[in-house]
């Protein structure tokens, strides 16, 4: 029987006033306080100086990490009100920093286009963070204001200086607080060079300047595109062969939405389309990508059928046989725009749908018409593409087996797992058969299953749908994983709560970790995305002395654990590199890398999109010399597989 609670009343309701709440429930604001939420707090920042660019007053954005980890962010806007506001009694500033929900933001009179719509922003930064300078250059003057001890102004704000009558703007320095971000503090200068480098293509002709005061040698670095998304396409199409030169840009502005497309073919099989809302990245879409999608199948099959590229009784072209090799990026400002969620993963607003259509619809119909020698191009490779879709469908056909209880490939047989429960079961992905057969004796067959690939899977970034369906390894992958493939995806039919990637330790080992997570990333995304995928860590040395066996993961786990041994024990140790799986016997695998009390997963995850498309790009593409650095840069040494 549950006990019942004795007492509660009025007391047990708990009141958290101003930015209490914020430094109480963190996460409800800035999603995590590991390293994502820390540089997002970066962010909060630079979004209301891009919102004066978006607004037409503000030209040059500077961020400097500091030689103390502190932040401080540069404008050369308007400035923040400094006068007294009407309903606190305040400065506005401190309004703005110490008050949730408090902005130029919700009017609608101070900013047409803005991407930080909750106007948290600033006061999130002060609560999380130890301490806060704001200082304002406004009407030949500066005012400064310091915050402390979770967002509490030291003093009102104060005119401290005098400056020329033409210089304006905020720049705002800010710590982030140790006690609430426990993993770490310390800012990730490529991080922050990633969304930097976005925002700055993603506004043609902002000047954003990213500094490190921290290393002996200072970082310095300008990002200023006056291309805006054409040099943006260009950048994310480098390790790519164009299929035609120029990149193709439509513009247009109806009902005070602005629609921006930037698109260009490349000669590999894959589709990279991002999407923004007044620079917000949309990872889920939305009906500004609808819109656009939508008069892209439309205007290449119109096209197509005009110039008798299609006949009346052949089928027409579906979204991803013209969307095949196109990289193609969709920028949406708008003036109310509606979000589903804290996230703002998704754009909602229905009139943009079609709004987005018809501009981008009549910019790509007249491109076409104006470039038929570019249009042939598209429209030839659009076909290729249906004819491969017509092949991968029959392809796809033979991957389909009862349940895939009795599959098999030439190098061996899957060892399926007695459970019947999806949510307990596991599949280790081994190579070789010595693995093998280790794996299968050291594994618990009601829960772990175990599926043995030799050496080296299909390269999946430099093949089609159709080749890649005929391979009979990868088919035996599709079966095994019970989810089907591209269209027919059901992530709810995965046989496998658990999909891991159990490889040897060594470069050869990380090339063919690195060919699955290139197949799954490009095929399998949302079993990624949801956290089914996972890397093991066989040791990298077995370190014997005496009857002690001791495995270590890596040259760091050896180099403590040989530090922390007695003197009189160093000398009899002896210490073998793991050549491979296959060597460890079925208990020293079980222990080490199967036993769900012992062992230790590494979950991959994808923290960025656009860098993890990239990464597999460089490292699966044409040019070898980039994967074979990466790989032996990062094989024996890794500890976190973040993709």
């Amino acid at each position: 029987m549950i006990k019942k609670e004795e007492h509660y009343n009025a007391d047990d309701i708990q009141v958290l006033e101003g930015l209490e709440a914020v430094r109480k429930r963190p996460g409800m604001y800035i999603g995590t306080t590991s390293s994502r939420g820390l540089h997002h707090l970066v962010w909060e920042i630079v979004d209301n100086a891009i919102d004066e660019a978006l607004a037409g007053y503000c030209d040059d954005i500077e961020i400097i990490i500091n030689e103390d980890n502190s932040i401080t962010i540069k404008d050369d806007g308007r400035g923040i009100p400094t006068g007294i506001h009407s309903k606190t009694g305040i400065s506005t500033v401190e309004t703005v920093y110490t008050i949730l929900h408090a902005g130029g933001k919700f009017g609608g009179g101070s900013y047409k286009v803005s991407g930080g719509l909750h106007g948290v922003g600033a006061s999130v930064v002060n609560a999380l963070s130890t301490f806060v300078e704001v200082t304002i250059y406004q009407d030949e003057k500066i005012y400064y204001i310091r915050f402390e001890n979770g967002g509490k102004a030291v003093e009102p704000l104060k005119v401290i200086g005098n400056c020329d009558k033409d210089r304006t703007g905020t720049t705002v320095t800010f710590k982030p607080d140790s006690l609430i971000f426990t993993d770490t503090t310390e800012f990730d200068y490529n991080i922050l060079k990633i969304r930097t480098r976005e925002l700055a293509f993603l506004n043609k002709g902002l000047r954003i300047i990213l500094c490190d005061d921290r290393p002996i040698e200072k970082i310095k670095e300008e990002f200023l595109y006056n291309g805006g998304l054409k040099e943006y396409v260009t950048y994310l199409n480098r390790n790519y062969k164009p299929v035609h030169e120029d990149v193709i840009y439509v513009e247009g502005l109806k009902e005070d939405v602005n629609i921006e497309v930037g698109m260009q073919y490349n000669d590999s099989y894959n589709n990279l389309t991002l999407s923004f809302v007044n620079n917000i990245n949309t990872d889920d879409g939305g009906t500004h990508e609808e819109g656009v999608k939508n008069a892209l199948t439309r205007i290449i099959n119109n096209y197509a059928r005009n110039n008798k590229i299609l006949k009346d009784n052949d089928e027409s072209l579906t979204g991803d046989d013209v969307r095949e090799g196109l990289t193609i990026i969709i920028s949406c400002k708008h003036p109310d725009p509606q979000f589903e969620g804290q996230t703002k993963g998704r754009f909602g607003n229905s009139e943009v749908k079609k709004i987005a259509s018809d501009i981008f619809g009549e910019g790509l119909g007249r491109f076409l018409m104006e470039n038929p020698d570019v249009a042939k191009k598209i429209l030839e490779k659009g076909l290729l593409a249906s004819r491969a879709r017509l092949a991968a469908k029959k392809a796809r056909e033979l991957s389909r087996t009862k349940g895939g209880l009795d599959l098999t490939n030439q190098w061996g047989k899957l060892a399926d797992c007695s459970s019947k429960n999806p949510l307990e079961r596991e599949l280790f992905i081994v190579e070789g058969d010595s693995a093998m057969g280790s794996a299968k004796l050291g594994r618990n067959p009601k829960t772990q299953a175990i599926l043995p690939i030799k050496g080296k899977i299909l390269n999946v970034e430099k093949s089609r749908l159709d080749k890649i369906l005929s391979n009979e390894e990868i088919r035996s992958l599709i079966t095994a994983f019970g989810t089907s493939i591209g269209d027919e995806f059901n992530i709810n039919k995965l046989r496998y709560n658990k999909i891991i990637l159990m490889t040897d330790a060594d470069v050869d080992g990380a090339h063919i970790r690195t060919l699955l997570l290139t197949f799954l990333f490009r095929f399998f995304r949302p079993l990624i995305e949801e956290g089914h995928v996972f890397a093991a860590q066989p040791p990298l040395y077995k370190i014997t002395h005496g009857k002690t066996i001791k495995y270590v993961l890596n040259d760091k786990e050896k180099e403590e654990y040989l530090a922390n041994l007695p003197e009189n024990i160093k000398s009899k140790i002896n210490i073998s590199r793991q050549k491979g799986l296959g060597e460890m016997d079925a208990i020293d695998l079980r222990t080490t890398t199967m036993n769900i009390e012992e062992r230790v997963l590494l979950k991959i995850n994808i923290d960025d999109a656009i860098l993890a498309d990239e990464m597999f790009t460089i490292l699966m593409g044409e040019e070898v010399a980039p994967r074979r650095k990466f790989i032996e840069d990062n094989a024996l040494n890794v500890r976190n597989l973040d993709v």
